[in-house]
């Protein structure tokens, strides 16, 4: 089941960047990020609320709310970061050159996490790199 997830989550990511860069037109893209987190936090938390999960917040222990604040912190200048590279180039050459995050997260699994890294997870890293540097200096048409 976590590939279909991974998969839709991947699509989401597309649609997202796509109708991002068409609201980010006449926008700011700060103030589109602040929208859009409105909007994020309402929906996040009805599908707590409707799944009734409210009340497990207290079951959750400081050194995870450690973990999740920092995390919302990156997730927070990811974000940021974004919108600012997609109001600025195009989106098929801004997105793949976020899309190298999968390759600092490999590397961060294997220093934090301690997961093993394959020959075939470097090959795939390296190729997905690769993809996204060319994609990303590609001459604008």
């Amino acid at each position: 089941m976590w590939i279909v997830y991974a998969l839709l989550a991947a699509v989401s990511a597309a649609i997202v960047t796509t109708l991002t860069k068409a609201g980010l037109k006449d926008a700011d893209p700060n103030l589109a990020f602040a929208i859009q987190s409105l909007l994020i936090i309402v929906v996040s938390w009805g599908t707590v609320a409707v799944q009734g999960n409210l009340k497990m917040i207290y079951n959750v222990d400081g050194r995870t709310w450690m973990f999740l604040i920092i995390a919302g912190i990156c997730t927070a200048a990811s974000s940021l970061f974004s919108f600012n590279a997609l109001k600025l180039a195009n989106a098929s050459m801004a997105n793949p050159l976020q899309n190298t995050a999968m390759a600092f997260a490999v590397l961060f699994a294997a220093l934090f996490l301690k997961e093993k890294i394959t020959w075939q997870i470097i090959t795939g890293v390296v190729m997905i790199l690769g993809g996204a540097l060319l994609i990303a200096l590609s001459k604008k048409q």
